[in-house]
């Protein structure tokens, strides 16, 4: 598995605009076959922080989904409501493991 976390510091007046971008994104993302899962986090500290957790199968699928509609879409409709410029980083998982442990 290939995890990104991507943090977002949303304005505060578009919010919700985000919530409804991301998450019609997020339902068509986990519909691509090299994503096992993507998740729309909102901190409960600050709600104008969120982090979006994309795992995917490969290396490569992460250009993959850079490529589809759905999210050139989000990129540019979520671009300017950022209240600074989002950051990504990207992780392998531990555990569970690829063999199982």
């Amino acid at each position: 598995m290939y995890i990104v976390l991507v943090h977002a510091h949303v304005k505060p007046d578009q919010v919700e605009a985000f919530k409804k971008a991301s998450a019609e994104n997020a339902q068509n993302s986990i519909k691509e076959p090299g994503i096992a899962r993507f998740d729309v986090m909102q901190s409960q500290d600050d709600t104008t922080k969120f982090v979006l957790i994309e795992v995917y199968r490969t290396a490569e699928d992460p250009a993959r989904h850079k490529e589809t509609a759905h999210y050139q879409k989000w990129r540019d409709i979520a671009a300017p409501m950022m209240a600074e410029p989002r950051s990504s980083f990207k992780y392998n998982n531990v555990f569970p493991g690829e063999n199982g442990w």
